[in-house]
Order: structure tokens, then sequence, then C-alpha cells
């Protein structure tokens, strides 16, 4: 350990701690624009300068390792002008309108001035050229907002191993970017929007979808009914200066019904779904493995994250068969809707208008792939991202604090708690064990054995090992056999898990989420998102399940309902057809 004083405050760091880190242990604020939590220091934007005894020049706190009897301060005269200076020359480079950017009030440049009290800008100059670039579905880059922070750079290459955006050029002439200012959709860019979600300004955001929303909600020839992700309820509150982790399940489906749709559901619905048909898939791949001892495409990886997809796709495609060939639990939903839910209320498929409410930018990318129109349609119209819906019922002056709870219309409504686990990493494999325990041995899993620990938390990887007790009937051949489970979170750790599997590692089923902590800290969540939020909302959603009666997918009535009645039975030719799609190999 190494003991150094902040602000006169003793405090104790790790060895290799930065100033940074030991701020944060000692409840010391300093401000950064371009530190990202867990990755390596930048450096570049020099807005956590600090002083240091002894030292001729401010030292970037992030950078600057912590040692022994070190005395820093971090709110000098000298610091908060340095400090000043550098946010006032952002400002004057910034080609940004707050009046109008969707980043006003949300935006850390404009909170950055406003706490050091910068109210005129001292430099005038040339600014940085405005360029958009809207060529993909899912996100929009305003190059004359970027600051040049570099976290896009970062989370895009450190975390993501995508490797999109690059810095070109040297001081002023700086741009960040795809390499040869090509847009995004010329480049390999799988639209997860992590480097929107990290942006402190408006220069990277989701391509909004709130007008056309708007306009088919008021077309009175359209039906339009929405379905809500089971991150949204952890994390909506916030754009009402809620809590992080304050469940709004109830106040959301009212805010949904007085903003106009005709139908209110649950993407959770489709996550029960997703388990039935998923679950099934792999149980026929270890029979086929280990019965008819058939070549057979192990480990299975989940198929729930459009960007794990496309990642996939075009870095892998060598495991494109190892993928479920199961569609997300939003594309389901579409295709259900269009299709079963149609039929049932008597409407034409092409009446109707399918909108998703996703914490997700991929899924705009994920809706218009040309294979997802298994309905006949479009299956899925929209994707709104939470920060849209947020947007959406403020226009509406919808007071959210003050609404009553309202409930999901039924059947695609009706949903168990394994399905609201799915926005955690570790929450699609834990739903599935569930279900796929009580399914080989037809026993019931005791309520207090539901958790799967060890694939619980923010762990970049976790590993799981279930010796299989008890199996009968048809997975009677299961019987002491040892089911190997792999999860992982950001896709750099999925690459890891690829390179494990390449290298001989055995696992038998493995879930991938693209975005930290899963889905709670998707790209549309609101910002800014930090482990200590990730928990809290992971927390929120624990408690959603723990609060059912029915916490297994299988045990979902209206998820029977719709086998009975519409697709026969889990990998059905009808099931096949709506609920299952294949991938394209883009190297």
């Amino acid at each position: 350990m190494v003991a150094l004083f902040i602000n006169n405050t003793k405090v104790e760091v790790e060895q290799g701690a930065t100033i940074l880190d030991a701020a944060v242990k000692a409840g010391v604020r300093i401000p950064t624009m371009c530190h990202v939590e867990g990755r390596s220091p930048q450096g570049a934007c020099r807005v956590c300068v600090v002083e240091v005894e002894g030292a001729r020049t401010l030292a970037a706190s992030c950078c600057t390792p912590a040692a022994e009897n070190m005395k820093v301060f971090t709110n000098t005269k000298r610091v908060r002008n340095a400090r000043r200076n550098v946010v006032e020359l952002l400002l004057s480079e910034h080609d940004g309108d707050c009046k109008t950017c969707e980043r006003n009030n949300d935006c850390e440049l404009q909170e950055l001035a406003r706490q050091l009290g910068i109210d005129d800008i001292s430099y005038e100059g040339e600014r940085t050229g405005k360029y958009i670039d809207n060529s993909t579905p899912a996100l929009t880059r305003d190059a004359g907002k970027c600051i040049k922070c570099r976290r896009c750079v970062t989370v895009c290459g450190e975390m993501q191993g995508v490797g999109s955006l690059f810095p070109q050029g040297r001081g002023f002439h700086t741009t960040i970017g795809p390499a040869f200012t090509c847009t995004l959709e010329d480049v390999v860019c799988v639209q997860c929007g992590q480097c929107s979600a990290i942006c402190p300004v408006g220069a990277i955001s989701e391509k909004s979808h709130i007008d056309d929303v708007w306009a088919a909600i008021d077309n009175p020839e359209k039906f339009v009914v929405v379905q809500t992700a089971p991150a949204i309820r952890a994390a909506l509150g916030e754009c009402f200066d809620n809590e992080p982790g304050t469940l709004v399940t109830g106040k959301m489906v009212t805010a949904l019904r007085q903003l106009g749709f005709d139908g209110v559901f649950d993407t959770n619905f489709t996550a029960d779904l997703t388990i039935m048909e998923e679950g099934t898939e792999l149980l026929m791949r270890l029979k086929k493995a280990l019965v008819d001892k058939q070549p057979v495409a192990l480990p299975q990886y989940t198929s729930c994250c459009p960007g794990w997809i496309k990642f996939a796709e075009h870095f892998h495609p060598e495991i494109l068969p190892n993928l479920s060939s199961c569609k997300s639990p939003q594309q389901m939903f579409g295709a259900v809707a269009k299709t079963y839910y149609a039929e049932k209320i008597g409407r034409r498929p092409e009446d109707m208008v399918v909108v998703s409410v996703m914490p997700c930018t991929a899924k705009k990318y994920e809706n218009q792939r040309p294979e997802m129109n298994d309905s006949g349609l479009r299956d899925v119209d929209y994707v709104l991202t939470t920060r849209e819906l947020g947007r959406m019922i403020r226009q509406a002056g919808i007071d959210f604090d003050l609404l009553e709870d309202g409930k999901m219309d039924s059947p695609l409504g009706v949903s168990s708690g394994a399905a609201d686990i799915f926005a955690n990493t570790g929450g699609v494999m834990e739903a599935a064990i569930r279900t796929a325990y009580e399914i080989v041995t037809q026993k019931e899993l005791p309520t207090e054995n539901l958790h799967v620990q060890p694939i619980m938390g923010l762990d970049g990887i976790k590993t799981a090992s279930l010796k299989i007790e008890g199996a009968v009937g048809d997975w009677a051949f299961l019987e002491g056999a040892e089911l190997k489970v792999a999860v992982a979170h950001t896709l750099g750790n999925a690459r890891k898990i690829i390179d494990m599997v390449e290298n001989g590692e055995v696992f038998h089923f493995v879930e991938v989420m693209s975005c930290p902590g899963g889905c709670i800290s998707g790209a549309g969540q609101p910002r800014f998102t930090d482990d200590a939020i990730r928990l809290k909302r992971i927390e929120a959603i624990y408690k959603e399940d723990e609060g059912k009666t029915m916490r297994k997918s299988h045990l979902n009535p209206e998820v029977a309902q719709i086998y009975k009645e519409f697709l026969g039975e889990p990998l059905s030719h009808r099931s096949h057809k709506l609920l299952h799609t294949q991938y394209v190999d883009r190297v």
C-alpha cells in the first residue's frame, strides 16, 4: 500500500494506483473529460490537473501514480485557473448550440463550465468544422461538437475490440472518426453505441425515431403497440431525477398509455419464449453430440444481443454455426405481434405498427436487417432508447412521478422473473438454467437455489460447472453429465472466450452481451453510467425477479397458450419460420 495526502487528508491506496484513484477513495471529486473507468489513462484533456507539493508543473491526476507521502492539492487557485483555461479552450473550438442540442442539461462539458463559473469565453478563433455522419441506422456523428477527449476511441478499441474510431491529424486539425475520413457505414462498426454512451457532449448520439413514432400514434388508421425491454424499468426513472436502480415498471406502463399507444406489452414475454426455443435448441445439440455421436457446433452462443451478432459476423464468421438461431426477444415480439396477436384482435398486419423501447442503440440496426420480416412485413417498425422515451414523456407534459402504476396488456405482457434478469450480465444464462433443470429432471428447482452465484456480478468473464443429476425421460442421456457454461460482457471479453475455446477450453453454452454489465448499461440508457450505477440497476432487476411468484420461463401460462394455439412446440416449423433467423459472413 501507498500512503499519501489529498488536501491534507491521509489516504492509502494499492501500489500502482493513480492520484485520481486516491482522490476517489478520499471522497474528493476531481473533474475529468477523457478518463474511462477501468481503462488505460489518456492524460489527453488536462482537466484533471492537480498540484503536487514540490513539483514544478501541475500533474494530470488520471495518469500520475500515487507515491509515498505525496501531498496533493486539488483545489488551489493555480489548479482552478488551469482547469478554467482548459475548459474555455474546449468551448472556444466546440461547434455546438446548447439551445437545440439534444445533450442540453445532460452535457458534461456544459456542467463543468457551470461548476467552474465560466460565463464568458476569453478565446475567440476558428471552430471545428461541422460534419454530420448519418450513414448508419443506429448512430449519428457530429464532428463539430467533438472535443477530442478520445473516450470513444478507448471504449471502441480497448473495451469492445472493434477499433472503428481513431484520432487523425495533429493539434487543432485532429479529428476523431473512422480511418481516412470514412463514414461509420464504410468501416466495421457493430452499432453497440458505447461510443455514444461515453461521449461527454453530443458528438455521437443515437439516431432518433421519436418523430416517426409520434406520426404513427397520430395516424388513426394505425394500431400502434409498444414493447419494453427488461432493463428499461430499472433506468427510466433516472430521466426524471429518480435514484439509479429505482423500479418504475407500473409508472412506465401508465406513461406509455398516456402517450397514446394502443397496446402496451413486455419484451419479457418473448424473453420467456426465447428460453423455450434457445434452451430446446441447446438440448437438441447435446443429444445429437452425446447420443447420435454426430458432429455438432458447440458451444452454443446466445443470440439476444445484436451488437454481439454483428461482431461475430465481422470478426469471427467461423463461429456462426455455433450461434443460436433464435432471434432476439425484440424481433420475436414483432413477429408474433403481427401474426398471432393481429389475428387474435382481428387487425391486418399492415395496419399495425410495432415500437420497441430498448436500452440499446444496436436494436435500431437490428430491426432494419433485411431478414427480419418473417411476419410478411418488417417485424419491428421503430426503436426508441430509454432516453428517447424519457424525452417523449416530457414532450407530452406528463408528470412521471405522479403517475399511478399500470399493468401490461395480455397476452404479450405476461412474463416471469427469469425474463426480467435478461437485463443483467449472466441473466440469460441463469434463466436458461432454471428452465433446463426442470425440463431435464422433472423436478422443481427450490426457490432459494434460483440464482447462480458464479455467473452474477461484474467480472468480465464468469464460468460455472453444473453436474446434472436425476435426468429422466428423453433427457436421461444427460444423467451425470457436467454442463459447462460461460458468461462474457463487452466484446473484448467475448473475443477472449472465443480464444479460450479455440485453445481447448470446453464450454457447452456461452452468453455474450456487448455492453458492460449487460443491457442495464446499454448505450441508450440514461448517462453517465459507472459500475456503482450498474450495480444499483442490477440489484433492482434481481429485486423485480424475486418479487414475482412466477420465476421460470416454462411456467408462463401465456407462453404455453401461444404454443398450444399457434406455434405448436419449440423448434416447430412455424416457430422456426417466425422466431429463428440466419447470420451473414461479413468478412
